[in-house]
């Protein structure tokens, strides 16, 4: 065995190149089976992002159903999500050039649109089979000018203009009819249609809420021309998340709800009458789903015999259970995924996304009856020798008025290299985004990127998180800019105090709500870390709460005040009024076309940062918006945070990448 070498702690040569990491950054998302064929979509970097459904079979193994030049993709909400479905080999996908809706029958074949032209985005898309329909969201940008009202209408306090209205509609896809099913609430989601065709089930909810604060799950009788009658509400409110109505074969419904603290299974009969509850299925402190940022989540599903197939997250892992339809106890299914997502059942085959601590996101194909499981694709191999990969650790650690907070740490790691004896790795502290997102033990390479070169890093999963139950989220109400800077400090200086970290080489990096906590944190905490990253971070909660898309325009009125009558709080929390006190150098990683986070708040930033002479580095990138996709863009924006911290930090890196200009490096 070759002797260990000894280098500095961010300098180790790694095989896990920046171009690696890029390429496995393909996005495997809403897997489905339609027949003897499975479909997912991937979204690809090196296509600058451009999404693609793709379908599997036994005889033809994957291949691409979309023909280049279109992108199965939606902007509904902003975030998308539910963008195509596949029905008897036909697919319908959202085009995002116009964001019609089309429909293709063969891989081969041209897409003809199915919706006019308009100023329309579609999302959530299920097909309606005893109707030949499609179910789905519409969102209508058609401007509504002087007019109130809860949806396309002008806010009654004047911080936004006309929001877009959300419809619940069919689509026709031989006459291109689009006919409205259910309107009146600010969102919509979720549409199913019975088996026999003759109900409707839907989600609805209404602003301030989120739907992962409270959401209304809608029953509908279906009439012969197809029209919606009857609608009531059988479930849920303003203080009770429900989440993916599924039928069941025996008539009943099939959710998730938090009202026990936890997402947990119900099943609504829908003859037990008026104010029936639902009966719990396999309650347990664990969570079998999760916040619906996006269109098309599924976390569990029905079989033709009435078993339910779940995903239970605890304890930063998933994992997979399936529930008798008869009630009985619940079973758990051995797999070695530990991130399950987008779970999809027809017969006895499941489909669903999973990956684990040393292993990428892949598309599994699960045979219940056998146990057999097949992986259909990769979102890219792992060509590195796993002893190069470090594994996650859950941690729980103490916090502010004695809370107890959760976190994934990762040691840095390397089977040749060493660091000097005596010396502590530097720490890198993430902060995800949502802020209700959560540390996930599924294998991602862009930590891995760091560990292996030296660094520690921690995934905070701070108050607010999901994953650990309602009353867990709820830490956060009131509370942002607060309670999730104090859980990142306190797991900073947690793994200080065990000896596992250099104190003087902590930095903390985040995008979105992620980029939000780390400037906080370097504006209210200045002593804490020696560095940050915020990749199109919040740094302004008021142009937030003022300026945002309508998903997200009320989210703030519970994370931190009624907005405007809260103004002030807005303002003392928000780091751009307070960057003469930041003192650490900071890299800013910005989106030219992001409407959630738009550049102005960035260039306020770097205008006050040049200011006041603290170095700092500030990348925009052409043609990126909430997050980025192109290939090129995620590898500079990557070269260009581990050039800052070895600059900041003081030591040589091993890569050969060009290095980013660090205004004000030496005047410190």
């Amino acid at each position: 065995m070759a002797e260990r070498q000894v280098l500095p702690f961010g300098s180790w040569p790694s095989p896990i190149s920046i171009e690696i990491a890029v390429t496995a950054s393909l996005a495997l998302r809403e897997p489905l089976i339609d027949g003897n064929d499975v479909y997912w979509t991937e979204g690809r970097p090196q296509e600058r992002g451009r999404q693609v459904v793709v379908r599997w079979n036994d005889r033809e193994g994957a291949r691409d159903v979309n023909p280049a030049g279109t992108n199965a993709r939606t902007m509904a909400s902003e975030y998308g999500g539910g963008a195509y479905t596949a029905a008897d080999g036909t697919i319908y996908f959202s085009n995002l050039e116009d964001s019609r809706l089309y429909r293709q029958q063969a891989p081969d074949e041209q897409p003809t649109p199915i919706t006019p032209a308009g100023p329309y985005r579609y999302g959530d898309l299920v097909f309606d089979p005893s109707r030949s329909r499609l179910l789905c969201v519409r969102e209508d940008h058609t401007p509504v000018i002087g007019t109130k009202g809860d949806a396309g209408g002008v806010d009654p306090g004047g911080r936004r203009g006309a929001e877009p209205e959300n419809t619940l509609v069919a689509v026709n896809p031989e006459t291109c009819e689009v006919s409205v099913l259910a309107q009146g609430h600010d969102f919509f989601s979720t549409p199913r249609p019975s088996p026999d065709g003759a109900r409707l089930a839907w989600l609805a909810w209404r602003h301030p809420n989120m739907p992962w604060d409270g959401t209304e799950l809608w029953l509908a009788e279906i009439d012969p021309a197809g029209a919606p009658r009857d609608a009531r509400q059988v479930a849920g409110g303003s203080d009770e998340s429900i989440v993916q109505p599924e039928w069941a074969p025996d008539g009943s419904l099939v959710f998730a709800s938090d009202r026990s603290g936890w997402w947990n299974l119900q099943r609504l009969h829908i003859d037990d009458g008026a104010g029936s509850a639902g009966v719990p299925l396999a309650p347990m402190e664990a969570e079998f789903a999760g916040p619906q940022w996006v269109y098309g989540m599924s976390w569990f599903d029905v079989a033709g015999d009435g078993t339910i197939v779940a995903t239970a997250h605890r304890d930063g892992r998933d994992e997979l259970w399936m529930i008798p339809a008869d009630g009985g106890p619940a079973d758990r299914v051995e797999v070695p995924d530990e991130q399950i997502a987008g779970l999809h059942v027809d017969g006895q085959r499941v489909v669903y996304l999973g990956g684990a601590a040393t292993e990428m996101r892949q598309v599994v194909l699960l045979e219940l009856s056998t146990g057999q499981r097949r992986v259909l694709r990769e979102a890219a191999p792992v060509e590195v020798d796993r002893a190069y990969l470090s594994r996650p650790e859950p941690i729980a650690f103490p916090t502010t008025d004695g809370a107890i907070a959760h976190a994934l740490f990762y040691r840095p790691t390397h089977p040749l290299v060493d660091g000097p004896p005596g010396d502590r790795p530097p720490l890198i502290v993430m902060s995800h985004g949502g802020p209700t997102s959560a540390a996930w033990a599924g294998l991602n390479l862009e930590k891995q990127l760091f560990t292996s070169r030296g660094f520690a890093v921690i995934d905070v999963d701070y108050g607010g998180s999901s994953g650990h139950g309602r009353e867990y989220m709820r830490r956060l109400d009131g509370q942002w800019g607060i309670v999730d800077v104090d859980d990142c400090v306190n797991a900073a200086r947690f793994l200080a105090g065990r000896g596992d970290v250099d104190t003087q080489r902590m930095a903390i990096r985040g995008g979105s709500a992620g980029g939000f906590t780390t400037l906080a944190a370097l504006a209210f905490r200045p002593d804490v870390f020696a560095a940050g990253a915020s990749h199109y971070g919040v740094g302004d909660l008021e142009a937030l709460a003022r300026d945002t898309h309508k998903f997200e325009s009320r989210y703030l009125d519970r994370l931190v005040a009624p907005y405007p009558d809260g103004i002030e709080i807005y303002r003392t929390r928000s780091p751009i009024h307070y960057t003469d006190r930041i003192r650490a150098p900071l890299i800013v990683l910005q989106g030219a076309d992001d409407h959630v986070v738009p550049v102005a708040q960035a260039e306020q930033l770097v205008a006050a940062l040049r200011e006041r002479r603290i170095p700092h580095a500030y990348l925009l990138f052409e043609g990126e918006g909430h997050g980025f996709r192109q290939a090129q863009n995620i590898t500079r924006a990557l070269q260009a945070e581990l050039s800052f911290y070895a600059q900041i930090f003081g030591f040589p890196l091993a890569d050969p990448f060009p290095p980013v200009e660090v205004e004000f490096l030496h005047a410190r």
